[in-house]
């Protein structure tokens, strides 16, 4: 069977379902409207098709605080461009434009400010209101954008809508990895592709630091408390770590003590202001999720082959582990022609 067009919408994207009932959702008075009765608060713009963002909440703080820190336009660098492009490799990234995009924890915006510069249509969720520093940063240009509070495991579309599915940095932080890959593979529509990374097991990162001592108190925390107290640990662990940027061996005896992240090796051309913010950003960030797995690369091409996924790379690198895959293309079963992906 033939797998139609995605249902695009008036304003250019694939229609809001609801998450429950696969059925199309009636815009009300700042809500959206399910035939059979529930109903979705348009709050700030936003769509929320969750009520609370469970596991995520230590995130949506988090990208609220540092809303701007590692945007490209902020840093004037093109860190974030760098990592997506590696991601996608060179033919999906030279085919962004005019493509319906989904990307799955958007964060505060890093990323969708890249494929919206490519000319990419995004839709762009979070299950943290970190979609509402993400609005804010890119969603006021007049580019092809939209947002959404939503859950990777009810998203609120039907399956196969969109050329091409992004999750970077995202998958350690579900419950349960495989089946959020599943969900999103949903939404591939045929000859489109799958976008991921994944922590990679690090001895060093699990057993060197103090990091697990931190996390279990910190995760107890209210989210305002906690990111008070990764704050502190920065303003105190931070001046040993830029004195000591260039002599490894201490540095890495400090950080078994106060397992801040700094950035001086891997971005040098970050400024000490800049520095500063990713430290603090990240460090809440490493200490405050509620999930943090591993998966190494055979893991990961097997999750994606066993979903039927072709054209499947995975290689060592960002994170950890980052991915591809592409949905194969649909054959009619009357003449064996493919169905080519939606321009």
């Amino acid at each position: 069977m033939l797998h139609p067009d995605p249902k695009i919408t008036q304003s250019g994207f694939p229609a809001w379902q609801c998450p429950f009932h696969g059925c199309d959702l009636r815009e009300g008075l700042e809500q959206l409207i399910c035939p059979h009765r529930h109903a979705f608060e348009i709050v700030g713009g936003i769509p929320r098709f969750v009520q609370s963002a469970g596991y995520a909440d230590h995130f949506g703080l988090q990208w609220n605080t540092f809303r701007r820190t590692q945007l490209d336009s902020y840093t004037r660098l093109p860190i974030s461009e760098a990592r997506l492009r590696d991601c996608l490799g060179e033919k999906i990234w030279t085919s962004l434009d005019a493509r319906q995009v989904l990307e799955c924890g958007c964060g505060a915006g890093r990323f969708t400010e890249v494929l919206l510069a490519r000319g990419a249509c995004v839709t762009a969720i979070d299950l943290s209101d970190a979609v509402e520093a993400d609005r804010e940063n890119c969603g006021n240009a007049g580019l092809p954008c939209r947002f959404a509070q939503a859950d990777i495991s009810q998203l609120p579309f039907l399956p196969r809508e969109f050329d091409l599915v992004v999750c970077l940095g995202v998958l350690q932080h579900t419950p349960d990895p495989e089946l959020t890959i599943g969900k999103l593979w949903n939404q591939v529509r045929p000859g489109g592709h799958l976008v991921i990374d994944h922590y990679c097991f690090s001895r060093w990162r699990y057993y060197s630091t103090a990091t697990p001592f931190f996390r279990l108190p910190l995760n107890r925390m209210s989210r305002e408390t906690a990111l008070r107290w990764t704050n502190r640990m920065v303003g105190v662990a931070f001046p040993i770590q830029r004195a000591l940027r260039n002599h490894s061996l201490l540095s890495r005896i400090v950080s078994r003590i106060f397992p801040i992240l700094t950035y001086f090796r891997t971005y040098p051309q970050l400024n000490d202001q800049l520095q500063y913010e990713w430290s603090l950003l990240d460090t809440h960030d490493v200490l405050t999720d509620g999930y943090k797995h591993s998966r190494d690369v055979d893991a990961i091409r097997r999750a994606l082959s066993q979903l039927g996924g072709s054209d499947i790379e995975v290689w060592k690198a960002g994170n950890g582990v980052q991915a591809r895959a592409r949905r194969p293309c649909l054959a009619s079963a009357e003449n064996g022609e493919s169905i080519p992906p939606l321009r």
